[in-house]
């Protein structure tokens, strides 16, 4: 179902504001098609105060679950601030955006969960994914509202291929070696909130 706030109906019930932007409920077939031939995503979130985080995605990582439903594997990083930003406020934004073909950006708005390899809930969502070395969360995304916009300003890129620089790091640190990365580096965001990496 379509939505919007002011302006003229399209025939169907949903009413249009204009016609770069559409509102929906939920993921349709084709949006969720889209989703899953692109090679990056884009996730915005924010605690409380302190800075808002944006962070690109990649690698086979995301699986959409249902309309209103998806699922990222969060691999290790140098930071972890959505962690810390979910922890505290579970508002989250994925952005898409078609760098070839039809243009497009497609936003998922929305409230998530952090989910560690030490959850319950790991087991029932891990087998969505790969095995990738040093897996660290899996996000779970309950989508309340789809956006669609022209996207007439991104520009086409050719995409080349995978950098394979951070699974290859992941190997050669080892779990043991993943865990004390986790433990020296990963327990708090940039503004001092805790990411929940290190709570049994």
């Amino acid at each position: 179902m379509r939505l919007d706030s002011g302006g003229r109906h399209d025939g169907g019930g949903a009413i249009i504001k204009h016609a770069m932007a559409k509102q929906y409920s939920q993921l349709t077939d084709d949006l969720s098609d889209f989703i899953r031939r692109q090679k990056i995503f884009f996730v915005g979130t924010a605690a409380g105060d302190g800075r808002v985080n944006v962070s690109p995605k990649g690698m086979d990582t995301l699986r959409v679950v249902s309309a209103n439903r998806v699922v990222w594997l969060n691999l290790t990083g140098s930071g972890n601030e959505t962690a810390a930003h979910l922890l505290e406020n579970n508002r989250i934004t994925l952005m898409f955006c078609a760098f070839e073909g039809a243009p497009l950006i497609l936003r998922l708005y929305g409230q998530a969960q952090v989910f560690h390899p030490r959850d319950a809930e790991w087991e029932c969502l891990a087998p969505f994914f790969p095995a990738i070395p040093g897996a660290r969360q899996i996000i779970d995304v309950s989508i309340d509202l789809v956006q669609t916009s022209c996207g007439w300003a991104v520009p086409l890129l050719d995409f080349k291929a995978e950098r394979d620089q951070l699974e290859k790091w992941a190997e050669n640190k080892g779990p043991e070696g993943i865990q004390k990365y986790w433990e020296e580096r990963n327990q708090q965001s940039i503004d001092g909130k805790p990411t929940g990496i290190g709570a049994k």
